[in-house]
Formats: C-alpha cells, structure tokens, sequence
C-alpha cells in the first residue's frame, strides 16, 4: 500500500487502502452512493453499526441543487450531529457533490473519499475541489475543502465499462501533457490494455498533489490543471442542456483537441496529440465553436470580460492565464 501525503491528509493507494477507514471517533456515519455504486462496490466496505446509506441517481444531470436538498434532508432526519462522517462511495459526480454537501452540512462535517472510477481516482477525489451545476454551468457552485482522507482501491475499476475507463483515462493524458514528457512517451507507446493501473495512478496523483501542494488555491500553478477543460466543460453543458450527456473525460478530450489548436506547440506535437486521441477514444460529435460561446462566456475562470485558458507550451509544459476574447475564438 502506498501513502501520499497531500495538504493535511493523506491518500492511500492499495487493496488495503480501505483497511485505512477511521469511523470510531465519530457519532454516526454515512455512506452515499448511486444505483451503481450500491450493487457493485459498497459490500467490499468494511461493516459499520447504525451506518445510514444515502442513495442518489448517478449522472451529471443529477449533480445539481435538487440532489443536495435530498442529502441534507436525509442527514438532518437521521440526526447527523457536527462529529458526523460522510463517505463518498463513488465516481466524480458522487465525491463533488458528496464532499460540497459535507462541508455545508452544520458549517461542515468531516467527509472520506473512496473513488470507485478511474476519473475519480487521478483527478476528481483529489485536491479538494468540491461543487454543483447550477443553470446548465459546470461546476458553478462550490468551494475548496480538503477530505480527511482518499483511499483508492484499483478493484473497483473491474467494475467500470471500456468507455468509463477511457474517459478517466483523459485526465491521465492531461497530466501527462502538461507536465511530464515521459509519462506521455509511456501511454503513447503503450496499448491501453497493457497498462499497469496502480503505477499509472500512483503517478498521476503524483503530478496532481505537487501542483496543488504549490497552489492550493488556484492563484496561478494550479491552473494548469484545466488544460482541456474551458473548452471541455462547455461541450459537457452542451450536452447536458441537449438533454444527452456525455462522459466528462469525453469531453475533456474533445476540449483537449480545440485546446491544442490554440496552443503553441508545433504543428508536429500537435498532430501527435491529435492523432493519438483519435485513434484511440471513439468520441462524440464536437459541436461548433459559435454553439459553445454561451458557455464559455460564462466560464468562472474568466477574466476581464476574457475567457481564459490553460495553454501547452510544449508536451510536458504549459502556461496559464491565456486570455481570449469571443472574436478572437
């Protein structure tokens, strides 16, 4: 089992990561999870007394307001005290909204994440970002609050299908873009079905928390984590007004290739990103730039009336706070 010790908690990484669960302090403990996450991942938890389960629908269209009322409520009916625990048994949309609700819960309440996709494990369950949709907006309500711990359990991943597993696997290919050349020479010239997923874990979370741990706040280092994002969450709101979501690590791709084209990598990087995106994730249909304005211009990283972006200097490197007007996209 591996530690990784982030800002004030640690990450635990093994098949006994769970062994790490700490609830004995504590005056009663949830468990949230989705239809999913309740059939296939919540026996391999250890068995807790008076454990209430909260169950919500899974998807991104249910990350919204609504389902935070329903968490509340069912906190408040079982009388969940400040000294309470909530554990987040699921993907991204589970930890996001799972933490938001326990940090607002009676000012706060401590939260665990178990990260059961592999998009949850690299990316969403670390660093502390928690948040909602709100009005059709990625992620436009939330706030910065750290977990008291992260444990990750590579078995749950046998129970994500090939497409969830590659739509995780674009923050895995983020990471590798902005900041590390090897990593990006390894998964290039690897097949998928070949990679070794706790090492490919391991070193991305590496990447992650060193970013973090040198901008907690997203002041300036951090920002390079949305590469592939500002264009990324608009073409998930695109979708998701459309009525037809898509997977996030698809449209993190689909925002990595727009992303690219204005970057200022050389023609050859950035037909060797292209091309290994293409010829390996199957996507959705990218919509056009006219259609994902209204988006962006309500992204909340924008600056000066500017949408602003996180850039790749060059595979491995990136620079942040590339400010573009809507002529101008």
């Amino acid at each position: 089992m591996k530690e990784i010790v982030s800002s004030g908690y640690s990450v635990w990484i093994g098949e006994k990561s769970l062994t790490k669960l700490d609830f004995l302090t504590y005056s009663k403990v949830a468990i949230l999870v989705d239809e999913n996450t309740k059939r296939n991942c919540l026996y391999k938890l250890p068995k807790f007394d008076n454990c209430t389960i909260i169950e919500i629908k899974s998807g991104e269209e249910h990350k919204n307001i609504t389902t935070c009322s329903f968490i509340w409520e069912e906190l408040t009916n079982n009388h969940f005290d400040r000294n309470s625990l909530l554990i987040n048994l699921g993907g991204g949309v589970i930890g996001d909204m799972g933490g938001f609700c326990a940090s607002t819960y009676k000012r706060g309440i401590d939260f665990i994440q178990i990260p059961t996709t592999l998009l949850a494990m690299v990316d969403a369950s670390i660093g502390g970002k928690l948040g909602i949709d709100f009005n059709g907006l990625k992620n436009q309500i939330g706030l910065f609050n750290n977990p008291k711990s992260v444990l990750i359990n590579s078995e749950f991943l046998n129970t994500l299908s090939d497409n969830e597993l590659k739509s995780g696997f674009a923050e895995v290919v983020k990471h590798a873009l902005i900041t590390d050349k090897n990593l990006w020479k390894e998964l290039t010239s690897t097949s998928f079905d070949k990679l070794n997923w706790e090492v490919i874990i391991l070193t991305s979370i590496q990447i992650k928390n060193n970013i973090i741990l040198s901008d907690p706040f997203e002041k300036g280092n951090r920002k390079k984590l949305n590469f592939g994002h500002t264009f990324g969450h608009a073409v998930e709101s695109y979708y998701l007004e459309k009525g037809t979501p898509i997977l996030h690590g698809e449209a993190v791709l689909m925002g990595i290739l727009l992303e690219v084209e204005i970057s200022l990598v050389s023609q050859e990087q950035n037909n060797e990103i292209k091309n290994y995106i293409l010829s390996n994730f199957s996507l959705p249909f990218t919509p056009k730039k006219s259609d994902l304005l209204p988006f962006l211009m309500n992204d909340k990283k924008n600056k000066v009336g500017k949408t602003n972006f996180s850039l790749l200097t060059n595979i491995g490197s990136c620079s942040v706070d590339n400010l573009f007007s809507t002529d101008e996209l």
